[in-house]
């Protein structure tokens, strides 16, 4: 199956009520550049304050961060403050730049932006699997779909994902990165075929574990067993297809692997706290339970 590469930038000025603590969404968005005329300086830009995270999903482009130059391709981030001493790009004679970005006002979160920064750097590698790339894309859906009507469920967006980025930071030792090779053979080769029909067995030959020192492994490094790291891969295509096309359940349920829609929506309904039916509706926050820790 084959998803659009849909691209937007998406922005908010919402009136915040007076006296609320809340989390100020500037704009997100999914961007594919292929100009060298792409090029932002921090110092000359006028719609500060703000906190820009942006993570590269192909392709490279370039950031400056005072003296430094780093390259920043597929699965690294910069975080950077506006305006501020930094200038990112596209090189000339590069391939696509392909990239999710946030901005969001710093209040209340700037304490826990340092945080962060002093504990992955201010380029990190981050994989596309992990809960804060999840939520960014999430916000991303939630405003490509016109969900994100009011300060509160921006508010609620924002906090949320930099509070996982909180978490990823303080939790260095699962990152991929430091995961060992089997685990990481079994998470790609998951988030490739999640729709297979593959017993653990089977994932546990291929990753060149026994059975027993594989599920060991797996749950140690990656925090969940692989049955409940599949349903979530699932379960997170079965969103973007309830958002982006009129399928039946039981089509989506096929397309992402589940052998019955009465299987898919229980599984579905203890992973998000509703149906795919209510989901699809607009009647809850759809995204309000999807951080499956």
């Amino acid at each position: 199956m084959s998803i659009g590469r849909d691209t937007g930038t998406y922005g908010f000025r919402f009136a915040e009520p007076a006296g609320l603590p809340l989390c100020g969404l500037f704009a997100v968005g999914r961007g594919r550049e292929t100009s060298e005329a792409y090029r932002w300086d921090g110092t000359t830009r006028d719609d500060g304050p703000l906190l820009l995270f942006q993570y590269t999903l192909e392709g490279e482009g370039v950031v400056e961060i005072e003296d430094r130059v780093v390259a920043v391709g597929p699965g690294r981030a910069f975080l950077v403050e506006i305006p501020g001493r930094h200038r990112y790009y596209l090189p000339p004679d590069k391939p696509p730049w392909e990239f999710y970005f946030v901005l969001f006002r710093p209040s209340l979160l700037l304490p826990a932006w340092r945080q962060i920064k002093e504990a992955v750097g201010d380029v990190p590698s981050l994989p596309a699997a992990s809960a804060p790339i999840r939520a960014l894309k999430n916000l991303f859906e939630e405003a490509r779909a016109g969900k994100i009507a009011d300060p509160f469920a921006a508010s609620s967006h924002v906090y949320r994902f930099v509070m996982e980025l909180c978490r990823f930071a303080a939790s260095r030792g699962r990152e991929q990165d430091d995961w060992p090779e089997a685990v990481r053979r079994a998470v790609a080769w998951i988030d490739a075929h999640y729709a297979d029909m593959v017993g653990q067995e089977e994932l546990a030959r291929m990753s060149g574990l026994s059975k027993y020192h594989f599920l060991r492994t797996f749950s140690r490094f990656v925090g969940m067993t692989p049955n409940d790291y599949w349903n979530r891969v699932r379960i997170e295509r079965a969103i973007e297809l309830l958002g982006r096309t009129d399928w039946s359940v039981d089509r989506i349920a096929a397309e992402v692997g589940y052998s019955s829609g009465s299987y898919f929506i229980k599984v579905f309904r203890k992973l998000t706290g509703q149906t795919p039916g209510s989901f699809r509706s607009g009647r809850e926050l759809p995204y309000s339970r999807l951080f499956f820790d």
